[in-house]
Formats: structure tokens, C-alpha cells, sequence
């Protein structure tokens, strides 16, 4: 909300989701991680558009752990909206946001348009239209997953892509290793896009922990974040044919160049090297199934 607020990057729904903190800042949101979040979004929402070209929209997407996130109302507007689009977190996080949806028109209003037959389901803990849907389910059972998206019409024939943002790694290597799996065998025209930690073993990746974990906050899967390779063996290995993974310095370097220059001039950045570091520390994955040679 804050990176928006400043105009890293344009999302007019956030607004409606997070509150604008009081003060300008929390301390912790330094210019380097408002630069990882700019290159997370860009990169994520590159990868997310190519795959609906490819497709002509004729998909779904599934976005694991969705928590506040905004991209079905921006998909929407650019007209680029898949078929169905789910989003899934813990039941708790989902009544926040269905509360949210109900009480704020802008949120409402598109999923009423994009709407068509029979009327909308909507209860505490789940809302259903014919283009979105919002499941309140624990990813780390994959068969209460399944039956949940089902119920809501997931068509496991059609090209799914997956998102999970900074999601399995809260989980145990075996549990991500159960989601994937579950997602690599349930659809035959897939792909599946990762953004998390790397590089782990460091002394930085050392210090991100011990940060993470004085908050209370336990990375129960950060073992398989140790390299690129880690990270891409994962995916092979739960069944996906093949896997790619860049770290967020490579994926800066990718970005429009007048664009990158544009929001280094927003704000000083004083510690370039800690920027670097950091960066070398979160990567994209993406991984993809292909049936029918897309």
C-alpha cells in the first residue's frame, strides 16, 4: 500500500484492502525492499500476462494464498480476465476479504459485471461467481483443496496457471512438496509461478531468518530455499517437465529500463549494496506442464 501510495506501481483497489499507515513509513520498509516489491510485482504480473496471451484467456488461475491481493480487479480492467479466477487462503483471511468486498462498491461492482447466470453464492467463509471465486481452505491438504475448488466449478481440463507468493515456504518441504505434486497431476496444460526466499544458507539469508523468527514468524520450509537449484529441483521432482528460476536482480535487470529509472528517482537510495543483497535473496520460479504444446 505504502509502494503504491508513493507511486512505485498503479493498483487503485489496495486502497480498499490495507489501511494507509499514520505515520509515513514503518521503519523496516527502507527503499530496498519497496525496489524487491516493485521487481516481484512486475516480474509475477509479466509471466501472468504471457500466459493469458498464450491461452487468449481461455484458462483459470488459481492463486494459492492470495491473502489481500488485488489482481483479479486489475485483470478486469486491462480485459484480461481467464475464465474463472480462484483465490485461496486460510478461512479467516477470507472472511476479512469477502467483509471487505460486500462493504466496498469498487470491490463488488466487478464481480457483479463479470457475473452471468444463475445468482452469486456468497456465505462467511466462501463467495462463488461465474468469474471469481474466493475458498477459504489449508493448503497443506491438498484433497480438502480439491474438493473445495470443485465445488466452485474448477475445470481441471483447462490451462490452470498456479501463483504462490511467499507460500510454501510457511509450509514443510513435504507439505509444498504435496502441493505440487497435487497440481502438477491434476492438470495436463499447467503452469505454476513461485516467488520466495533463496540463497538461505548465507550469512544475509542467516540474518533474514533470525529477523523473521524474534517476530515470531517460523519459514518452516526454508531448506528448500537454499539455491536456484533447489528451488527448481523442487518443481521437477513433483512431477512438473520443466522448471526455471531467476533471483530479483536478474529480474530487475530484465525491466524497462525508463521505468527502473523512474522509481530509483522517487526516493534516495543510500544503501545500494544492502538493495543488491537483498534481491539476491527472494527469485521467480516457474515451472509448466504441456499436453497440447502451448
Amino acid at each position: 500500500r505504502f509502494a503504491v501510495s508513493v507511486g512505485y506501481w498503479k493498483d487503485p483497489y489496495i486502497q480498499y484492502f490495507v489501511r494507509q499507515a499514520k505515520e509515513r513509513k514503518a521503519p523496516e520498509i527502507n527503499r530496498g525492499k519497496l525496489g524487491c516489491y516493485y521487481a516481484r510485482v512486475h516480474g509475477v504480473s509479466y509471466l501472468i500476462q504471457a500466459f493469458l496471451k498464450k491461452t487468449e484467456c481461455n484458462c483459470q488461475i488459481v492463486n494459492l494464498g492470495a491473502g489481500m491481493d488485488t489482481l483479479f480487479w486489475r485483470l478486469k480492467d486491462e480485459n484480461l480476465l481467464p475464465r474463472k479466477y480462484f483465490e485461496v487462503d486460510f478461512p479467516m483471511i477470507v472472511a476479512r476479504k469477502i467483509h471487505n468486498i460486500k462493504s466496498k462498491p469498487p470491490l463488488s461492482k466487478p464481480i457483479m459485471e463479470s457475473h452471468s447466470g444463475d445468482s452469486l453464492l456468497i456465505d462467511s467463509h466462501s463467495l462463488d461467481s461465474s468469474r471469481y471465486s474466493l475458498v477459504g481452505a489449508d493448503l497443506r491438504f491438498s484433497s480438502d483443496l480439491e474438493e473445495k475448488l470443485k465445488k466452485h466449478n474448477l475445470d481441471t481440463h483447462l490451462p490452470t496457471l498456479l501463483i504462490a507468493e511467499c507460500v510454501l515456504v510457511y509450509m514443510t518441504p513435504q507439505q509444498s512438496a504435496n502441493l505440487l505434486k497435487w497440481a502438477a497431476s491434476t492438470f495436463p496444460v499447467a503452469m505454476f509461478i513461485n516467488y520466495e526466499q533463496v540463497n538461505m544458507t548465507d550469512r544475509f539469508g542467516q540474518i533474514m531468518i533470525e529477523n523473521l523468527q524474534r517476530r515470531q514468524c517460523n519459514l518452516a520450509g526454508v531448506e528448500v530455499c537454499r539455491s536456484l537449484d533447489s528451488q527448481k529441483e523442487r518443481l521437477l521432482l513433483n512431477g512438473w517437465e520443466t522448471a526455471h528460476a531467476i533471483d530479483m536482480m536478474k529480474v530487475y535487470s530484465f525491466l524497462p529500463q525508463a521505468d527502473v529509472k523512474r522509481i530509483e528517482g522517487l526516493e534516495f537510495l543510500d544503501e545500494k549494496e544492502l538493495f543488491e543483497q537483498l534481491m539476491q535473496h527472494y527469485c521467480i520460479c516457474w515451472a509448466s506442464k504441456d499436453s497440447s504444446n502451448l
